[in-house]
């Protein structure tokens, strides 16, 4: 009776461990808080750390010349009046989509596998999206008035106008901003309580000791903890897809031929959580291979977001048919004009290869080789990243550059102080990365203890 039963056991394959055999409560706990308190800064850090914080004051000094000199020194003219900085904006925000969903959602969904990745991931979200925040604030031109964005009491009765998408963008991303920040300082109280106990150095003790707010992990602490995360959970997960409907909000309301679509908003948050998802494999297969965590973060986990991306990223090809089918069948001349110069016109070669980048190049995470190749992997979210920026790029200026009179039609290209602004936002991003890596626990310690063998419960 027995034979077939081992057959079948035989014949199903073995799924790659959330975490690998031999780890105790003790040995995750001293393993992700050495990585803090006792290796020394690598050389590898410092250099890394130097480059990146070179390129965020490049930034800086970038946005310093555009307060003097104005957004005449970008690339924008009379047809495209939107460039790098809604490119830039659309693509950082999507990018910070992939952390919330690993903690709200999958949290939500009792899914172990988020256990290594939420952590670095949630860290992600915020520094993406303080990244997008720049962005807005710098592209009104009068950065030092952006707080007229906001409804402040005033004497004049001045309000913003609500009608407005950047009015929305404002409400949106700032209450994504806050959520977010919330839920990731709320999930490192009890890590940093670990630090506090664990750490020799007087100083450091009394930083973690004010972070930890007076955790003891007494049965109460946990309970008002857990409480609270999932509270916060359940406020995230709305926000996911809420945050990027209202970024897709700012295209689809308007009447420029290849905005004006209803498809926008599921077809932005699949490309967000697919660039999302792109950028935590960008980070996470690195980070595992320097601090050596490939038996925290295994090939189970790169599996499962190679398959989210392979899922999204055909989402993302039904909404580029869409858009395609939709133009055609509206029977709008117009549409239909911007699908025709979109493919063959003289941006024809960023939108083919935005097509191979997004849809045809990540097919081969069909293969379950590559799935489980890390070499690959990377390579593959690297050109997710790459298409997923060129998307936003291909949206914003194809539709602008010919828009209804041919008279007023023209190209745009990006400008030095363009690139400098947008590649001085990856070095501000990798700063942010670099400090948190760092000084915090970039795994979380008492998440990855609830799903050793030992924490079960047997009845």
């Amino acid at each position: 009776m027995d034979e077939p039963i081992q057959a079948e056991a035989r014949s199903i394959p073995r799924r790659a461990p959330v975490i690998e055999p031999g780890h105790t409560f003790a040995s995750v706990t001293d393993k992700i808080s050495a990585i803090v308190l006792r290796r020394k800064t690598s050389r590898g850090w410092v250099l890394g750390f130097a480059i990146a914080f070179l390129l965020a004051n490049a930034m800086l000094l970038s946005i310093g010349y555009l307060v003097l000199k104005g957004t005449g020194i970008w690339g924008l003219n009379a047809p495209v009046g939107w460039g790098f900085a809604i490119i830039n904006f659309v693509w950082w925000i999507g990018i910070g989509h992939a952390g919330t969903l690993i903690s709200a959602i999958l949290l939500l969904l009792r899914q172990s596998w988020r256990t290594s990745i939420n952590r670095f991931a949630e860290a992600m979200t915020l520094f993406a999206v303080a990244c997008a925040g720049i962005y807005p604030a710098i592209h009104v031109g009068r950065p030092w008035v952006a707080y007229w964005l906001f409804p402040y009491p005033n004497t004049m009765g001045v309000w913003p106008q609500f009608r407005s998408p950047l009015i929305w963008d404002v409400f949106a991303v700032s209450t994504y901003a806050t959520v977010s920040l919330m839920f990731w300082f709320v999930g490192l109280i009890p890590d940093l309580a670990t630090l506090r106990d664990r750490t020799t150095n007087r100083y450091a003790r009394i930083i973690y000791g004010i972070l930890a707010m007076g955790w003891r992990g007494s049965a109460r602490h946990w309970h008002r903890y857990e409480t609270c995360y999932l509270l916060l959970a359940g406020l995230a997960t709305p926000l996911v897809v809420s945050v990027h409907t209202v970024v897709s909000f700012d295209f689809a309301i308007g009447i420029i031929p290849g905005w004006h679509t209803t498809v926008f908003p599921p077809y932005f948050v699949a490309g967000a959580i697919y660039s999302g998802f792109a950028m935590v494999m960008t980070l996470a297969i690195p980070i595992r291979a320097v601090y050596g965590l490939e038996d925290f973060i295994t090939m189970r986990h790169l599996e499962n977001m190679a398959k989210v991306m392979l899922a999204t990223g055909l989402i993302v090809g039904y909404g580029y048919m869409m858009e395609t089918f939709m133009a055609w069948y509206s029977g709008s001349t117009y549409e239909w004009f911007m699908i025709v110069n979109r493919m063959t016109g003289p941006y024809a070669p960023l939108y083919w290869l935005l097509i191979a980048c997004n849809i045809l190049l990540p097919q081969v995470l069909w293969i379950h080789k590559v799935r489980t190749h890390v070499l690959s992997l990377f390579v593959v979210s690297l050109i997710v990243n790459t298409g997923m920026w060129l998307e936003r790029f291909i949206i914003v200026v194809t539709s602008l550059h010919r828009d209804f009179l041919p008279s007023s039609w023209g190209m745009y290209w990006p400008t030095f102080w363009d690139w400098s602004t947008y590649i001085g936002s990856i070095g501000l991003f990798l700063s942010l990365l670099y400090l948190f890596i760092r000084f915090l626990p970039m795994i979380s310690i008492f998440e990855m203890r609830t799903i050793l063998p030992e924490a079960e419960v047997k009845e």
